[in-house]
């Protein structure tokens, strides 16, 4: 394999980015390897990163350092998110284009709400392409690949953002999940035929630095729950609350554990009967098993995917974690056999789980 096989992915995770653009980039990274593809990550290392957890799956991490002090007028005040990036925008381009130019990669792929047209011209060496992986097209970018995979998002979305080269992958078609969901997705929706509220799955992402985990365990202590649930948390190693959170689910009424970065969540969704969850990337695992959902929008970004989704039938939107105590008003009539079968299968026909190699197969062609 030459040099120019090389696919290199920029960008980031943090407790106030999340962890959500990191997991989808590894999956579309493991696709790829799947099929020769060397894949490298140039993350920065702030607070919260995960440069351990790609490296334990064997990719090479190119880490940007945190500057010992970051000054806010020094961030430009566009795009929306550009503090997320840690340093002025050309200081990171001057950075990542270093690393670029003794990779040569064939593919600069970045997946970062602060970066836009003008990091990303400056960036891509000649003779790389680049795709950028966006959800929010409030700004431009210098694309030959853009993918969005949310549920409302159209082309003409970005029609005035990108060349007219660029090519458009819009929607849940290509929503980027690892292969397990994909191969269990018939025996979850087969399980759904006949719905029993037993198991409860309650996932706010893995940072959730704003504690909603803290309270969505308050409101189901105030619920009519089943007197046989069993509930499942499920939080990343570095979330803030985490012990807090721990020592909550000791005092539940129902038997309730904490799991810490598990590998197999696939699994756990498959085994639940409902979620209560976070309106970002984990929707679109959901919808593959046709996990029945509550869905909290956390961030003003997850509020378009979280009302597309309510409007197709496939989830119960609450607009905030203040919402959230509507659960024991209406934790009845949320879980009656009807609703969560008429949830499941609405979550079910948005997405197959074969959105990756969609992906590949694209980046191939356009190769």
């Amino acid at each position: 394999m030459t040099d120019r096989e090389a696919i290199v992915f920029r960008t980031d995770a943090s407790v106030q980015i999340g962890t959500g653009h990191v997991m989808r980039c590894l999956t579309l990274a493991d696709a790829l390897r799947d099929q020769g593809r060397e894949c490298h990550f140039i993350c920065r290392e702030h607070p919260g990163h995960l440069v351990e957890s790609i490296r334990s799956r064997d990719f090479p991490v190119h880490v940007l350092p945190v500057p010992d002090e970051t000054r806010e007028q020094d961030v430009t005040l566009e795009p929306a998110h550009a503090m997320w990036l840690g340093v002025p925008w050309g200081i990171d381009a001057e950075q990542t284009a270093n690393i670029l130019r003794r990779l040569h990669p064939r593919w600069v792929v970045v997946d970062h709400y602060a970066l836009d047209a003008r990091w990303e011209a400056l960036v891509v060496p000649q003779g790389s392409r680049l795709m950028v992986l966006d959800d929010l097209a409030d700004r431009s970018h210098e694309a030959d690949v853009l993918l969005d995979q949310n549920l409302g998002r159209q082309a003409d979305d970005y029609a005035a953002l990108v060349p007219e080269r660029c090519r458009p992958l819009i929607g849940p078609r290509y929503a980027l999940l690892r292969p397990e969901f994909a191969r269990l997705r018939e025996e979850s929706l087969q399980r759904r035929q006949s719905p029993r509220l037993e198991r409860l799955l309650v996932s706010m992402g893995g940072m959730d630095k704003d504690n909603a985990t803290g309270k969505v365990l308050d409101a189901l202590r105030a619920a009519p729950l089943p007197p046989d649930l069993q509930i499942d948390v499920v939080m990343g190693g570095n979330a803030p609350w985490l012990r807090q959170v721990r020592d909550q689910a000791t005092a539940m009424q129902r038997p309730t554990r904490v799991m810490v970065d598990i590998p197999d969540i696939a699994q756990r969704m498959v085994e639940a009967d409902l979620a209560i969850g976070a309106a970002g990337s984990t929707s679109w695992e959901r919808c593959c098993l046709g996990l029945p959902a509550v869905m909290v929008v956390l961030a003003e970004n997850q509020r378009r995917i979280a009302a597309a989704l309510a409007a197709a039938g496939a989830c119960i939107c609450l607009d905030d974690a203040g919402a959230l105590m509507e659960l024991s008003e209406r934790w009845s009539a949320w879980t009656q056999p009807g609703t969560l079968r008429a949830m499941s299968r609405a979550s079910a026909s948005i997405t197959d789980g074969e959105g990756a190699g969609r992906v590949c197969q694209q980046l191939n062609q356009e190769a």
